[in-house]
């Protein structure tokens, strides 16, 4: 990436300023700025999350928003209440009250003498939500967006639920995140003596908020809070949606540009949950460039022909052999005019015994097999794009799986969209899951996971009033695999993979549910076969990835991760578990160091899916010279056939002295149907 040192306009930078809200609490924002803005107001970007602007995303803001500024915009970095430096109390995800706050700081911003009343608003994960979220309340300086690794949807698509089942590899481990985030202290250098009482404050009310996600197991009016796919018209500022098929939020993104009525444009890499500009697997893009040709048209009126491009632009992968890391991901990019497309259809392969054809045959059901495993190889559900995140050869999953097969595909075959499985199915117990996997099988038999679903089968009906399974009666369901993108290359064949079970994404059901699958004309799947248009041949190359000078760093213990495997074979047990220390740095400007470390372990006999146990750890420490913090959080969850079971403890240090210490233990109930 190319590291910009000189720009149309010099850059003025203000370190730390209180932004008041309208009731007393004061938040914390740093803010890059022309230094002529005051002479000649310019419009403003506001990025507004809970990761702390002095250390948690210091050195990736440091690459963004001085470029903006350096640009001609006010760009600005806002630690939400009760994060980082700003008062107040964090309770929960994108509350009233977040939104509110957003809504405010923007208003603040139209009225500085420097901001000439224009706003944008951008984000990846969090602030992506946000950004949503806040357009949907209309604020009137808003003008556009740019939402990255995002979801209009929260029950369907974030790190809690996946087709209505609990997502056992992210739901805990998320939850155990957030507070040792929430633990960290405010830094002593901006708020003075105040800072310990403010931290004390944060740490008696910061709450375990797994305890209120595990207890809305439905899309109850919790998770339709601030999930704009309820109401698509209230989002009227244009939108800008960018994200990756290996990040968990691709499937938001073709959504959206349906259900949208705004101004809206899309771009999908072959990314994971990162910024184009840096993410893996490449190619990286100048994200930045694209960044400011967007702010330009919508905030500075710049007649540039951003909106005469395709609405969509997205990377299209070739059949690669699978790998656990790419650092490129071969193919290239393609466009669509409009969301959805008006030249592609669905391909129907019906699901027969002697595998996917397009000709349906009625024959005796097949029984699924019943392995509680077949996961293991599936990759990280948040990869962030490290080594050994992405899913390995499928083959020995597709062995514990019910598969179902083409003949090769002698010319080959482009998808871009959902796959969609439709199955008759029975199961012999009032519960059950089912997880689908596409692949791209090889001549040489390896298996590429293009896309992947999961269904909580009592939600087959819907998420909001799940319905429980009358044992051996038939019934219908239908799974909405990932957004993807594949060109399946010449002599390669499709592979659909059912299975009953897809640790460790998915929480088992209390119960081995034994399921049949019967093959004819209601068993089917569904392909979003793309004809190739001729805008594929016709499209500009992006820029260069580049980015302002990063902020100088001093590496103090060196990063490193582990990720393994280990069976217990008398038992039968498999235990995945993932190791990732972050290492120890210092800034060099002011001295503050932070270090991040992390472990999850998830546990599972195979013939019994109560035995299923997450345990997560976390440590963060953040200091300055003799001044020393450490945090230390930890979790349990478990299931009973009636209950989840979690227990959380943490602990809060300063130097060597214990200063808070505080534990969770409860349990909800089990809400099948």
């Amino acid at each position: 990436m190319k590291i910009k040192t000189e720009f149309p306009h010099k850059i003025q930078t203000i370190k730390h300023i209180w932004i008041p809200m309208p009731d007393g609490c004061r938040l914390a924002a740093r803010i890059w700025l022309p230094e002529n803005a005051e002479q000649q107001p310019v419009p403003a970007i506001l990025e507004y999350i809970p990761y702390r602007k002095n250390d948690g995303t210091a050195l990736r803001d440091s690459l963004y928003h001085p470029y903006f500024a350096g640009h001609g915009y006010a760009a600005m970095r806002v630690d939400m209440r009760g994060s980082g430096d700003s008062e107040g109390v964090m309770l929960d995800e994108y509350l009233q009250q977040e939104l509110d706050d957003a809504v405010s700081v923007i208003a603040w911003l139209a009225e500085q003498s420097w901001c000439d009343g224009s706003v944008g608003m951008m984000g990846k994960s969090w602030g992506g939500f946000n950004s949503l979220e806040v357009a949907a309340l209309q604020p009137p300086a808003l003008k556009a967006i740019i939402t990255v690794c995002s979801s209009d949807d929260r029950y369907s698509d974030d790190v809690h639920y996946k087709g209505g089942c609990v997502l056992s590899t992210d739901m805990l481990g998320w939850s155990t995140t957030m507070l040792a985030w929430n633990a960290r202290p405010p830094d002593p250098a901006v708020l003075g003596e105040s800072w310990r009482d403010r931290w004390l404050e944060r740490l008696e009310q910061t709450p375990l908020m797994i305890q209120e996600w595990i207890s809305h197991q439905h899309r109850d009016a919790y998770w339709k809070h601030g999930s704009i796919c309820e109401d698509y018209s209230a989002v009227q500022c244009a939108v800008y949606a960018v994200g990756g098929w290996a990040d968990p939020y691709s499937n938001a993104i073709p959504r959206m540009l349906s259900g949208l009525t705004c101004p809206r444009k899309a771009l999908i890499g072959p990314w994971a949950h990162e910024y184009p500009q840096r993410a893996l697997p490449g190619p990286q893009i100048g994200f930045a460039q694209e960044c400011l040709h967007w702010w330009d048209y919508w905030l500075k009126n710049i007649e540039n022909g951003i909106m005469e491009e395709p609405q969509l632009r997205a990377w299209m992968p070739d059949s690669i052999s699978p790998s656990t890391h790419y650092e490129d991901r071969p193919g290239r990019w393609v466009a669509e005019e409009k969301w959805p497309p008006k030249n592609n259809e669905s391909q129907t392969w019906y699901l027969n015994r002697n595998g996917l054809n397009q000709n349906a045959e009625t024959d005796k059901p097949m029984l699924f097999p019943t392995s509680q495993t077949v996961g293991l190889n599936a990759g990280v559900w948040f990869p962030m794009g490290a080594a050994g995140e992405f899913p390995g050869d499928q083959r020995s999953a597709d062995s514990g799986s019910l598969c179902f097969t083409s003949e090769y595909f002698y010319d080959g075959m482009e998808i871009l969209g959902n796959p969609e499985a439709t199955v008759m199915l029975s199961a012999d117990q009032t519960e059950g899951l089912l997880a689908a996997r596409l692949c791209d099988i090889a001549p040489d038999g390896s298996s590429l996971l293009v896309s992947w679903g999961l269904l909580n089968l009592t939600h087959r009906n819907g998420h909001e009033n799940p319905e429980a399974l009358d044992p051996g009666e038939k019934f219908t369901a239908k799974i909405q695999l990932n957004a993807c993108a594949h060109a399946l290359k010449s002599r390669h064949r499709w592979r659909l993979s059912l299975s009953s079970a897809y640790f460790p994404h998915a929480w088992p059901s209390s119960k081995i549910t034994k399921l049949k699958i019967f093959p004819g004309i209601d068993t089917y799947l569904n392909l979003p076969f793309r004809k190739i248009p001729q805008e594929d041949t016709q499209l500009a190359d992006f820029l260069e990835p580049e980015c302002s000078q990063p902020l100088a760093t001093e590496e103090i213990r060196t990063a490193s991760r582990k990720r393994t495997i280990e069976h217990e074979v008398i038992e039968d047990c498999f235990t995945l578990t993932h190791k990732v220390d972050n290492g120890r740095f210092r800034f060099v400007e002011d001295g503050l160091e932070t270090e991040d470390l992390s472990c999850d372990s998830l546990s599972l006999i195979e013939d019994k899916p109560l035995s299923l146990k997450v345990c997560c750890e976390r440590i963060a420490g953040i200091g300055r010279g003799e001044w020393q913090t450490r945090v230390e959080a930890s979790a349990t969850m478990t299931a009973t056939s009636e209950h989840f079971h979690v227990t959380s403890r943490l602990e809060v240090f300063e130097g060597d002295q214990r200063l808070f210490f505080r534990t969770w233990d409860f349990q909800v109930e089990r809400d099948q149907v």
